[in-house]
């Protein structure tokens, strides 16, 4: 590989490709039941206020196999407490982890095989509940409950498939309230809500790809009505390599619109680190030959002016220096936007030594000077270091302050095999940060506590008859009908989108009319403070039938619902109104055009504004009681007339 890399607008598809992107995506999705995953306690119930508080700390333990997995160890490190916020009518004792789990909400697993049926996933035969570890403390237990409903399945994306591996059913985890120093206090009111994740095959090539699949899946579930919708109830995780390299996971990504620009930056951070790589190989430098040294330098920086150093010697902490041998000009290598690779050193630092005051690390390679030549000197001569050596301070309590040492070390060292496998935060700016190492198959162990549960073919039969058409199919079939390009997308994922083709196959009204009015001006009208939840389809059938009777008054409607939705003692029990009356009559339009034209004392360049401004004047009136093609045609005939004389 040896390309430049470009700004994230100017990167094109052979650029991706000579680099072997290849992206995956993991969708999650909340699914709108009445219960919680394994417990009773009612799902969606979101709340800041709690009853109580319980701390807990996490430790790992060993696999079926007799082994742990890396992240879990990893997070045993961090020595973090856990706060849980409670709130009793949210939380049960089985999110505790003090009563053992319900059986499986029916529910939910009804929605997940109705959407694996969707995507023409393999269903299984039986549904067998595993545990999953998670040490980060995002779950009580230290474990989520998990299963899967189907393989194998698939979208269609332009002139290609892209494969579905799986899709399981599983809890929901905490949302986090905070997390500094060895303090991390969640919210559980989430905690335990059934959740649905899609994994894709590593299909799309570029970001533009991944996040146009990404919005197919997530508009295909929407399109069954069965999912909770808005802020957190969807959340994407984005597998990116590149040739070379090895799988990264960037978990939490709110939006799927970030995904173009995160995916760009972790494809370039990976490119970058491959050629650090090939730089430190070059220089002599691999995993066997590596070397580093660290020592307190707390007493050669007693008398510093920089802040942040300053601040944490009034704190007592202790200030410590790693001589990293043969790594100059290697930490202020750029990796992502605006970012350089000793920022991967201080993520780790951040994250596993809980050194979160920022800044945690100072560079010899930093480009404002920090700390004065002379004493840098002084610190260079203690660690007996070389002109080619890189040196990186960090401080903080001396327990705290050995862990971010070794961090500093393990993630200098593993520059000399390139990308380490990681699980990486999703930020706002585009980039991302550590998180933490990437799961291994350890996590993973069957769940005793429950049994397994078969899924008779009784049971398949009755839930394939709710499967809606899929969104792909809605959408191509709504353009031949001619329903505006803006409206496609909304319509084929709507929930509503099998009562609109039935008000279409039933009224003879034109599609686009009906489209406009159901999707189109009711979000308008929502937006606008009004109460469309009275709009329901019992209403919409009786205004077709109206409208069906006279096709003009779909002129006057826009009024005419909005008096409807504002009528406090509106009852569908008693039909629909009538529409406002209107005084004026369809043979005096005639008249009150033509001398509407010799009255009129204004002059016009153009006779299309002379044209425009008559049927302004004249179009309230007899709105809905004339069509406007007609108004039209006659207000042409008078100006024509009038020219003549």
């Amino acid at each position: 590989m040896n390309i430049s890399f470009k700004n994230f607008t100017d990167m094109t598809a052979s650029d991706y490709a000579e680099i072997g992107l290849k992206v995956g995506l993991e969708i999650h999705q909340q699914l709108f039941t009445l219960k919680k995953l394994f417990c009773r306690c009612p799902a969606g119930q979101y709340s800041k206020l709690f009853d109580a508080e319980i701390l807990r700390h996490m430790r790992p333990t060993l696999s079926e196999l007799g082994e742990y997995d890396g992240t879990a160890l990893m997070e045993f490190k961090t020595k973090k407490e856990i706060i849980y916020q409670i709130n009793h009518e949210s939380v049960c004792t089985y999110e505790m982890d003090d009563t053992p789990p319900f059986e499986i909400d029916q529910q939910a697993l009804d929605i997940a095989i109705e959407i694996a049926l969707l995507f023409k996933y393999k269903l299984v035969s039986e549904i067998h509940i595993a545990r999953k570890q998670y040490l980060d403390g995002s779950i009580p237990t230290g474990f989520q409950r998990t299963t899967i409903v189907g393989i194998d399945g698939w979208i269609p994306y332009k002139d290609r498939k892209i494969g579905l591996i799986q899709l399981g059913l599983e809890e929901d985890a905490c949302r986090e309230v905070s997390d500094e120093g060895h303090l991390r206090v969640y919210r559980t009111d989430r905690l335990g809500m059934p959740l649905i994740e899609i994994v894709t095959q590593a299909d799309m090539h570029t970001p533009q790809e991944a996040a146009e699949v990404a919005n197919i899946l997530r508009w295909t579930v929407r399109s069954t009505g069965k999912v909770r919708t808005g802020i957190g109830a969807a959340r994407q995780d984005v597998n990116v390599s590149v040739d070379g390299g090895t799988r990264v996971e960037i978990k939490g990504v709110s939006r799927i619109p970030l995904l173009p620009r995160l995916i760009y930056n972790e494809a370039r951070r990976q490119y970058s680190l491959l050629k650090i790589r090939e730089e430190l190989k070059r220089r002599g430098i691999t995993e066997k030959s590596f070397q580093a040294r660290s020592e307190n330098v707390t007493h050669l920086l007693t008398k510093t002016s920089w802040e942040p150093l300053r601040q944490a010697l009034e704190r007592g902490e202790e200030i410590h220096c790693v001589n990293l041998l043969g790594y100059s000009g290697i930490l202020s290598q750029s990796t992502q936007s605006a970012k350089v690779f000793s920022k991967e050193i201080s993520d780790r630092v951040r994250v596993i030594a809980c050194l979160t005051r920022i800044p945690n690390i100072l560079t010899s390679e930093s480009t404002e000077e920090m700390i004065d030549s002379f004493t840098w000197q002084k610190i260079r001569k203690s660690l007996r270091a070389g002109s080619r050596d890189a040196q990186v301070l960090v401080w903080g309590n001396k327990e705290d302050v050995i862990t971010g040492v070794n961090e500093i070390i393990i993630r200098a060292k593993e520059a000399t095999i390139g990308i380490p496998s990681e699980t990486r935060q999703a930020l706002e700016d585009g980039t991302n940060g550590f998180e933490r190492i990437l799961p291994g198959p350890d996590r993973m162990y069957p769940d005793t506590d429950l049994p397994p549960l078969e899924i008779p073919e009784k049971r398949l039969s009755k839930l394939s008859k709710n499967v809606p058409e899929p969104f792909w199919e809605r959408y191509e079939k709504y353009r031949r009908w001619g329903v505006p390009e803006h409206l496609l997308r909304i319509i084929a994922s709507s929930p509503r989108a099998k009562f609109f083709e039935e008000l279409v196959d039933k009224y003879h009204i034109p599609t686009h009319q009906i489209a406009r009015l159901i999707f189109e001006k009711t979000r308008h009208w929502e937006r606008n403070g009004y109460p469309v939840k009275k709009l329901t389809e019992k209403f919409w059938l009786s205004m077709m039938d109206t409208l069906q009777q006279s096709i003009t008054l779909l002129e006057n409607i826009d009024a005419w619902i909005k008096e409807i939705m504002n009528t406090a003692d509106f009852s569908q029990k008693k039909g629909i109104p009538p529409p406002p009356l209107k005084k004026s009559r369809p043979a005096d339009l005639k008249m009150k055009i033509e001398k509407l034209v010799q009255d009129s004392t204004l002059t016009f360049d153009q006779t299309g504004k002379q044209h425009q401004y008559l049927m302004g004047a004249i179009m309230p009136e007899y709105r809905g009681i004339v069509p406007g093609k007609e108004v039209a045609a006659q207000v042409w005939e008078a100006i024509k007339g009038d020219s003549h004389e």
